[in-house]
């Protein structure tokens, strides 16, 4: 790839600093009410992606201005110590050209990452909503192309419909509030993801940092402990958001599937937030997910809120 050019007349580019965590949550709540209705960016999300010991600020982020106005950001990290590059870019309707200098920005930067991990070639993914604030005919120009589908489902709770359900015979749920079961929490998550689309192996110590650890709530996750099977699987929810209740995580091990086990994590995490007095809660799916996981999800009353499509471009390495 060849060096990117400077900005478009009126526009200029900067990296980001921790101090910028207000004004990009700004932005990015700005593209959420666009593309799906609602402002649903919290400021400790971004807090936290800025303060990732993996991404290096000066290098992997960036805001773009016009004028005194920002228009927009992308961050970069590297999970994958080899050719997957992971980057976020979010840009204001109307600026194609300065959206277009970011992702120059930014594909070259990816394959100077992948370059540095001895990788022969960079594999870089992008999420978008399925009305993005993005030209994608802009984007498929320059090789991008989707190769997934992910949905953010959602459902109301009521404490009617939704009372804390009675484990099933031989099955117990113990939160995580001592080290030991934080550290088998995260053995079992990245056992039983090991087949998914997208999959990472993450160290615990990286594990931590990318949930936040400073500021999870370990009461909120919880081992699933099954007769004859041992530790079995995992539930990793918080409480943070505004709109809505969050499981990031439902994880069954391949040996323990087919008993209803995911059912009863899904359902203790319906049965847990109303007893919190929450009123909605929400998760992510892969519609290609290998265990069936949407059916389950609607089989349980939750229902499309939005979608997400990951984007790929791969792209030679480049040395710097």
């Amino acid at each position: 790839m060849t060096a990117p050019s400077p900005p478009p007349p009126g526009l200029t580019v900067r990296p980001v600093t921790p101090d910028d965590a207000p004004a990009v949550c700004a932005l990015l709540n700005e593209i959420d009410l666009l593309e799906i209705g609602r402002a649903d960016t919290e400021l400790a999300e971004i807090q936290a992606d800025l303060k990732h010991p993996e991404v290096d600020l000066e290098r992997d982020s960036w805001l773009l201005f016009a004028g005194a106005r920002l228009i927009g950001y992308g961050l970069l990290w590297d999970d994958s110590g080899g050719e997957r590059i992971d980057i976020d870019q979010y840009i204001v309707p109307g600026q194609l050209p300065g959206a277009l200098h970011l992702f120059d920005l930014m594909e070259t930067r990816a394959a100077q990452r992948a370059a540095a991990n001895g990788a022969p070639r960079a594999v870089v993914h992008l999420h978008l909503t399925l009305a993005p604030t993005m030209d994608v005919d802009a984007l498929r120009g320059r090789g991008w192309q989707p190769v997934r589908r992910y949905n953010v489902m959602a459902r109301q709770l009521s404490a009617t419909v939704d009372p804390l359900p009675p484990s099933p015979p031989g099955v117990t749920l113990r939160p995580c509030l001592e080290e030991l079961d934080r550290r088998r929490a995260h053995a079992l998550l990245q056992e039983a993801m090991t087949e998914h689309f997208d999959f990472q192996y993450r160290t615990y110590a990286q594990w931590l940092d990318d949930i936040d650890a400073e500021r999870v709530d370990w009461s909120l996750i919880w081992i699933a402990h099954v007769d004859g099977l041992g530790d079995a699987g995992m539930l990793r929810t918080h409480n943070d958001r505004a709109s809505m209740a969050w499981i990031g995580n439902i994880a069954v091990l391949r040996q323990a599937r087919g008993r209803g086990l995911g059912s009863h994590l899904l359902r203790y995490g319906f049965g847990h937030y109303v007893a919190l007095g929450r009123d909605r809660i929400g998760l992510g799916v892969d519609t290609d997910n290998t265990s069936n996981a949407l059916a389950l999800y609607e089989r349980h009353g939750m229902t499309l809120d939005y979608g997400v499509d990951t984007w790929e471009l791969t792209l030679p390495v480049t040395s710097g």
